[in-house]
């Protein structure tokens, strides 16, 4: 994993979490890594970790299993889509509105764009 400098390294490992959970590669009740397999694994603090397990936990993302590790909760696909989808219309889409405006970029040059959008919700169905 290659960290970048506009987030914290706990909210990165947190963000490839989430990631990993959407695509299917942990699913509800899958253990994920223990804290100190993780910070071997990608060379950070153990302390990071836990603070990446404590932010997923608090979001109802993992859960604690005293003795046994971190588990995906049973609910976290939907709680990561609802956090995101929240994100996405509060800083993300706004400033793709002032950009589209910016640059005067027409509903017609967008449309192949959202076109192409109705054609993955047609492949995921």
């Amino acid at each position: 994993m290659e960290f970048k400098s506009n987030k914290g390294i706990f909210q990165q490992i947190a963000d490839n979490i989430c990631e990993r959970i959407l695509s299917g590669e942990f699913t509800p009740g899958d253990k994920v890594q223990s804290v100190r397999q993780m910070a071997a694994q990608l060379g950070v603090n153990q302390n990071t970790i836990m603070r990446t397990f404590l932010e997923l936990q608090h979001n109802n993302i993992v859960e604690n299993r005293r003795g046994i590790g971190y588990f995906v909760t049973e609910n976290a696909p939907e709680t990561i889509r609802n956090i995101r989808k929240e994100e996405f219309t509060k800083d993300i889409l706004p400033a793709f509105v002032q950009q589209v405006k910016l640059l005067r970029i027409t509903k017609t040059e967008l449309e192949p764009l959202f076109n192409q959008l109705n054609e993955n919700e047609h492949e995921n169905k």
